[in-house]
């Protein structure tokens, strides 16, 4: 049977190698301004998911340029709505001018790794999705508690790997801070990816197999060789009979 695997990556964080990924994904999370872009950045890269025809997603995040929203905050319960929600209608209006529907949202960084453990905090990212367009499928990590969240708040949603990080034994992504966290090496990488779509686990930090079920894999856009290492995927993933395509909206 042949599979199928979204293949999303983060973009318009400022780095410069957007137009150059983009015709290797099917879908595009577009950071909102907060811990990177402004809104000339998320224009071009909407624009470019129009041209590209790359399903186009908000990527909110901890409004923190200097750490690039990876620094764990606690906020209330009505900061999180706020921050989340003025986000998604930033990226909303700019969407609505440039003829591009928003499909999917994907929280960044901190607040996705907060919400795939957090369930208070899952649920009220779930929710400020919800009141915002309850259309709009919700990306978390897979088997966590993002994803149950939004289901829970009636929505659709998407369970996400990574091919360039690595995993812990309990599901978690390896912190950032752990050596070996980040899968450099592109062949690395690539099987990686490969075990998670075709034979649905994934080998963890100290070695041990993982089951993992995905329906989109992840690539970080603010690598170096994000370019190069997104055509390699894309190439890989053809090779081995999986067709690349986004969700599709109701």
């Amino acid at each position: 049977m042949q599979r199928r695997i979204d293949f999303n990556c983060d973009l318009g964080e400022g780095c410069g190698n957007d137009a150059a990924i983009m015709p290797y994904i099917s879908s595009a999370n577009v950071a909102c301004a907060a811990h990177a872009g402004d809104e000339s950045s998320m224009r071009s890269t909407l624009r470019l998911c129009r041209q590209f025809k790359v399903s186009a997603g908000a990527h909110p995040g901890f409004a923190d340029r200097e750490h690039f929203g990876r620094l764990e905050r606690t906020w209330t319960a009505r900061e999180i709505r706020t921050l989340i929600s003025e986000q998604l209608v930033r990226l909303a209006e700019i969407a609505g001018q440039e003829g591009v529907r928003l499909v999917h949202m994907k929280p960044h960084g901190a607040l996705y790794n907060q919400a795939a453990r957090d369930p208070e905090l899952a649920s009220v990212v779930a929710e400020a999705v919800r009141d915002f367009d309850a259309g709009m499928i919700l990306v978390g990590l897979a088997g966590s508690e993002l994803p149950r969240a939004g289901e829970a708040a009636g929505l659709r949603v998407l369970h996400e790997a990574f091919a360039d990080r690595r995993y812990l034994d309990d599901g978690s992504l390896a912190p950032r801070s752990l050596q070996g966290s980040v899968v450099a090496k592109h062949a690395d990488a690539i099987e990686q990816a490969r075990s998670i779509v075709l034979r649905n686990c994934v080998s963890t930090l100290d070695g041990n197999s993982l089951a993992l079920q995905a329906d989109s894999i992840c690539l970080h856009g603010d690598r170096d060789d994000a370019a190069e290492f997104a055509r390699r995927l894309h190439q890989a993933l053809v090779e081995a009979d999986v067709t690349i395509q986004a969700p599709q909206l109701d």
